[in-house]
């Protein structure tokens, strides 16, 4: 049990069901790969040598305690990590396309991570906490979505950061109008915002990034706010400063799955490393650099958890595209 984490994330860890090739019989082949968006940034996290902790739900069963194993072989803390005999571990069938790019099926009603309860949130371990990060898949469903709320405000009067990513996955949504005040929720009490091109033109209506930007200020005090563009790179916006980090594009793309996650983790680390205060366009951009070169690395690789960085790769990528 560590004194202190660097990052604890709240959320799901489930199983991303990666098709991989077919069978004799021309049947698709799944693999089993550990996931979850929170335990994707954590996993980058532990790569770049911080201390990260978890805190969800997994079911008492064969995927959840290979999930327990998993994060513990990553680096990331099972301090917060319950186990439920009652649920089941979620699922996540991943559908690869031909770019990369992907569709997903959830298997969840009454998934472990949605039954997380309030009581079952280890207050001490996110005092003990420099920043604390959440998605909005934990905001679907009850009783998961009020033990995110005390959760954050939790964080908040223990003065951790707060960092937020959207990650909007429609099918698991009732109604897109609570997923838009679940998103609003996350944005209002955040400190540093990573936001993708596609959710930022259907949460502000206009495909003018920095009138949606301008929008999101209206509603959040996020001092950084970074707008993933997928292959066409990411954009700071930090204190009336706009900096662009370009992308880098390879045509080794396997599995697009955890690239976002990845970017957030690095993002996190530089502000570990360099604090929320005083950044200049070059730090931006830097930041930038680096968490974009981990994110393509991320795509040429199947699955996220096991499939993060090392600092080293990073670095050489962004060597060799001097």
């Amino acid at each position: 049990m560590a004194e202190q984490y660097d990052v604890t994330a709240l959320g799901e860890l489930l199983i991303d069901f990666t098709q991989n090739g077919n069978s004799e019989q021309g049947n698709p082949l799944f693999e089993a790969n550990p996931g979850g968006a929170p335990c994707n940034v954590l996993a980058m996290l532990a790569k770049l040598g911080y201390q990260p902790a978890f805190i969800g739900k997994v079911g008492d069963d064969a995927f959840g305690r290979k999930l327990g194993e998993t994060i513990v072989q990553a680096g990331i803390s099972d301090e917060g990590l319950r186990f439920d005999s009652e649920v089941h571990t979620t699922l996540a069938f991943v559908h690869t396309f031909a770019d990369g790019d992907r569709d997903f099926s959830f298997y969840r009603e009454h998934g472990a991570d949605t039954m997380l309860r309030q009581e079952e949130i280890p207050k001490k371990l996110i005092e003990k906490s420099r920043i604390f990060h959440f998605g909005s898949l934990s905001l679907t469903d009850e009783p998961s979505a009020s033990a995110t709320r005390l959760a954050v405000a939790c964080a908040k009067e223990a003065g951790a950061l707060i960092s937020f990513d959207p990650n909007l996955r429609p099918p698991l949504w009732k109604d897109m109008e609570d997923a838009k005040e679940a998103i609003w929720y996350g944005i209002e009490n955040c400190d540093i915002l990573k936001i993708a091109d596609n959710e930022i033109v259907w949460l502000t209506e206009t495909e003018d990034y920095d009138a949606g930007v301008a929008v999101l200020k209206e509603r959040t005090h996020a001092k950084l706010i970074n707008v993933t563009l997928g292959k066409q790179g990411s954009i700071a916006y930090y204190e009336g400063t706009k900096v662009f980090g370009k992308p880098f594009p390879n045509d080794k793309v396997v599995d697009t799955t955890g690239a976002g996650d990845t970017f957030c983790g690095c993002v996190l680390g530089y502000v570990l490393a360099h604090g929320l205060e005083g950044l200049s366009e070059r730090q931006l951009e830097e930041m930038l650099l680096f968490a974009n070169a981990a994110a393509s690395i991320v795509t040429t690789r199947k699955g996220a958890v096991r499939s993060m960085p090392d600092r080293k790769d990073v670095e050489a990528l962004l060597h060799s595209n001097l």
